[in-house]
């Protein structure tokens, strides 16, 4: 069988193919009142459409272990019951199509409290303006010359985030998921631990390369310890902060290096995939793109320390995902923009290349 389209397993699951959709924004939330943080219809079609079309695993947009831990007040979250009943309808309708449901857990940290990208392409919203608030980050560093300086957290705050990390996944089971995603990567708040770019602290959260991954691994070990072990955790990464790669730029950054120790560690802690992604610490990283630019980042992960992983980035044709994963450079590949443009794009590549996906029974023709 065409290796884009032979199952994948993982602890207890059988994932029926190897393609998936990565966690995207949509900013389509109630920003504020008891339907804060709620999935809408809009979440429930977009999902349903995907895992109609095919899509073997389905990740959830980055789902707030807290309203502070919201990119923007528009997104979803995960720390309240009635959010709890809204997706157990989009994880029934999944599974009903043979789909395996993700979450993607999230904290910002200091890249909080900003507009939709389509207003005022995302500026950020003040503490002092309607739907804003005061960010919090491992150290009083912005984003940028136009975000709003985090409050640095205390070992108080960081422990209660931890155990905001747990009660997520608590509430995540409890909603029908069957993977949760640690969010590490693109500039969030476990990112901006990791990288010596936006964490400057001194304390045993910082420093050394064992500091800075401290808050990481206290997250992933108290979702593990109320996670299902017979279910996977990932953890998304972003694999360089596209710093220290770059000679032109003196800052120092997270490496390439940095994320295969980061990914034994993780090992040794109970995470069952790497979802491997670069960039967001920092607004004017020059990064290094192209078809498949991310993927080397994957396949070093991957054959370095034997973690599965899926690759992400400019990952549009078909042959190309297959070449991905019969290659050995990963597991499976994680699809963003290509899904938005296509939904059924599975279906299409199967026809491609002459695999197969799931069908729904209505499009089934006598």
């Amino acid at each position: 069988m065409n290796p884009l389209f032979t199952p994948f397993d993982l602890k207890s699951l059988t994932i029926p193919n190897r393609i998936w959709m990565a966690a995207m924004c949509q900013y389509s939330a109630e920003p504020d009142g008891a339907a804060a943080g709620v999935p809408t219809d809009w979440h429930f079609s977009h999902l349903a459409a995907r895992a109609a079309g095919g899509t073997g695993l389905i990740i959830t947009e980055a789902a707030a272990v807290s309203p502070e831990g919201r990119i923007s007040p528009y997104d979803l979250g995960i720390w309240n019951d009635e959010q709890v009943a809204a997706f157990r309808r989009i994880t029934a309708f999944l599974k009903s199509q043979g789909t395996v449901p993700g979450i993607q857990l999230a904290h910002a940290g200091r890249k909080a409290s900003t507009e939709r990208t389509w207003v005022d392409r995302g500026r950020p919203i003040p503490p002092d303006e309607p739907h804003g608030w005061t960010p919090v980050g491992p150290s009083a560093v912005a984003f940028d010359e136009t975000s709003t300086v985090p409050e640095e957290l205390t070992t108080d705050g960081i422990r209660e985030i931890v155990q905001q990390f747990a009660d997520a996944a608590v509430r995540a089971r409890a909603a029908g998921f069957q993977i949760a995603e640690i969010h590490g990567a693109h500039g969030y708040l476990i990112h901006q631990f990791l990288s010596p770019q936006s964490n400057r602290r001194t304390d045993e959260y910082g420093g050394s390369f064992e500091g800075r991954i401290r808050f990481a691994l206290e997250v992933v070990d108290a979702v593990r310890a109320v996670w299902p072990e017979e279910l996977p955790v990932f953890f998304r990464v972003s694999a360089t902060d596209w710093l220290s790669e770059n000679p032109e730029d003196g800052r120092t950054g997270w490496t390439a290096d940095d994320t295969v120790r980061l990914a034994r560690e993780l090992l040794a802690h109970g995470v069952d995939l790497m979802d491997i992604s670069t960039g967001g610490i920092v607004p004017d990283a020059k990064i290094t793109s192209g078809p498949g630019y991310q993927v080397p980042f994957a396949d070093r992960v991957r054959n370095e320390t034997g973690m599965p992983v899926a690759a992400v980035g400019l990952i549009t044709e078909p042959a190309q995902a297959d070449k991905v994963v019969a290659s050995g450079s990963a597991d499976a590949v994680l699809l963003g923009r290509e899904l938005l443009r296509n939904p059924y794009w599975a279906r299409h590549a199967a026809d491609q290349l002459g695999g197969s996906v799931g069908l729904p029974v209505q499009y089934h023709r006598a």
